[in-house]
Formats: C-alpha cells, structure tokens, sequence
C-alpha cells in the first residue's frame, strides 16, 4: 500500500498490528473495562460466523460484505481504520481483544501478537512441520524471522533463511539459524549442499514481490518455485507470504492479473503439501502471550526501532529501502511509554 501498489486511496490510516490501553468501552462491551491492557489480532472478526465458530478468524464472512476477512487499516478489507492514530475504535471487542498483564513489562514483545509472530507461528504450521524436521524459511523480514524463531522454538534440527539484507541474516544467525545469501549463490543449492540433502518443510515469507538473483528485479514465481525444489518428496509448504488477486505495479500482465506461474509439475510429481492464506491471530496469540509470559519466548529480538508518530515518515522511508538497519519498527503514537 505505501508503495501504492494497491487501490488504497487517501486518508486511510495505516496500522494492522495494533495495541493500547482501553481507554472507553460501549454499551454492547461486558468482558472489558477502562484501564485493561490488551493487544488486537490484524483480523477483525464479528466471532458468529461458521469460519469464526470453526476458529477461522483470518475468514470472517461478517465484517466485510463480499469478502472472507476484515482488518484494521488496510485495502479492501473493511471499513476499519488502522492504529497508527492517538485514538483506535474497536469494533467486536470483547471478541477480538487479548488482554495483557497490565504495566508496561514485554510491552515490545507483547506488540508482535497482532500480527507477526503469530503469522511467523501460522506459516510453519501451514508446512505442516513437526520437531525435529528441517526448515528452509524464505525472506528474513520480520514474518520471516518469527517464522524461524517458531522453529527454533518448536526443535527444528536445521533452520535455514534466504535474504540478501545483511542486518536481516545477522538477527537470523543470532537465534541460530543459518543464513543463505541468494544473490551469492543459488539459494536451493547453497541449502541442500549445507543440509545434506532437501529440507523437509519450506515457508514463504517474501510473497509477490519477490525478486531474482540480482536482488533488484521482480519476479514473482521464483521463492514459490525455490520452495518446491528445496523439499524433500512429500514434505510441506507454508505460504503465508502475501499474494494479490490484482497488481497494478506487476511486472507482467499475467502476474498482475495475479496468475502466478509455478513448476506445478514438480510440486505434483514430489507429493508436497502446501498451505496458504492469511492467519487466524486468536488460533495463537493466547499461547504465545503465555510464552512470552514465563520467559521461553522472546520475539522483540526483531525490533530494531521504536519511534514516535512524527516520526513515522522517514521510518517507512528507511524500511522500505532496507537501509540503516531497519527492520521493524515500533510506533508510539501517544509518545515514549
């Protein structure tokens, strides 16, 4: 959206991973009340549709006629404003929000609930992965590091993760996963050569605006196409890297039309499972506080900078070159804490 890549048009306020203290309640709320601490999954979700009831929250048929899925600041998903704001309305609170121990403790920990560490969490799920397995995680941006600190966690026996941003591989290597440099090398040899052969699960954390081995040109086919020939017959994919239906800025009109050309072949003769889509946060973020609670997790390793909200420009500028270490940032709307 910032790179106005999509139909997002003025005035919306940008903000999906939102957290705050409630500060008013409506009539319709019972289970929350002035002064609690809570953290917002990116979905909204009404919690009485059959995707809801089945815990599919990613996919909620009520908050956004026409369209499976609502969420806070974002194109096409609502009419929900985000909260990069002094101010957030929460629509279906009692619903929607976590709390949270109240102070200020794990307050940048606490803060990736919304979106990135459950999606990081989701997207090893999708691959179907389990302790002990090998993982090759493409794209080391900030859903790309969760998802290797989720296999971390959960006893992968080799975490491998593809980037070409040296500040993004160093924070992988320092949770102790292998860094792979795709512009050196192919990326599928340099890991199947360190691993010892394929890896059995792979997730695709960069999405459609992938680029090719020089680092610079797009092309949106290649890490769907790399996940497929790093994985071992049979294994599994996790896509929860973002692809669109429609593209304006695509580099081709097949891609813009959002019709991606994969090696379906391969993936049909080698037996993989793939799974795809955005995340159900509430399926997590309960666990994943408690994680962070008793000290076994420590997601906030990804934070590079926290800024206040005049200071919002010329970080989204930084973060969108990779530039001066960048690579999440925290907004304090209402200033420091």
């Amino acid at each position: 959206m910032y790179q106005g890549r999509t139909a997002a048009e003025g005035g919306l306020v940008f903000g999906h991973e939102n957290m705050g203290i409630v500060t008013e309640i409506g009539s319709g709320v019972t289970l929350l009340e002035k002064g609690d601490r809570i953290v917002l999954p990116f979905n909204v979700a009404d919690g009485r549709c059959r995707n809801c009831e089945e815990g599919k929250t990613a996919f909620c048929t009520g908050v956004n006629p026409g369209f499976a899925g609502g969420a806070y600041g974002y194109v096409a998903m609502g009419p929900y404003q985000g909260g990069q704001a002094q101010y957030l309305r929460v629509p279906f609170a009692d619903f929607n929000a976590l709390k949270l121990p109240r102070g200020t403790e794990h307050e940048a920990d606490f803060a990736l609930l919304a979106d990135i560490f459950p999606t990081g969490w989701h997207g090893l799920e999708l691959s179907g992965f389990k302790a002990g397995e090998s993982v090759a995680v493409f794209g080391a941006g900030p859903v790309g590091l969760m998802a290797a600190y989720s296999a971390v966690l959960r006893g992968a026996s080799n975490v491998f993760v593809v980037d070409q941003v040296k500040e993004r591989l160093d924070a992988a290597k320092k949770i102790g996963c292998i860094p792979i440099n795709f512009t050196e090398s192919n990326p599928v040899d340099q890991i199947i050569e360190k691993n010892g052969g394929m890896v059995d699960r792979a997730v695709d954390a960069v999405g459609y605006q992938a680029v090719d081995s020089d680092g610079k040109n797009e092309k949106p086919n290649v890490v769907l196409d790399q996940l497929i020939h790093v994985t071992r017959p049979t294994g599994g994919l996790g896509i929860p890297g973002l692809y669109v239906p429609s593209d304006p800025g695509a580099p081709d009109a097949q891609s813009g039309k959002g019709q991606i050309l994969i090696s379906f072949g391969k993936l049909f003769e080698k037996g993989l499972k793939l799974g795809t889509g955005q995340c159900d946060v509430k399926k997590y973020n309960r666990y994943l506080r408690d994680l962070i609670i008793s000290g076994k997790a420590k997601p906030s390793f990804v934070v590079s900078h926290e800024v206040d909200i005049d200071e919002a420009p010329d970080a989204y500028d930084k973060f969108d070159r990779r530039v001066d270490g960048y690579t999440k940032v925290l907004l304090h709307p209402n200033g420091p804490l």
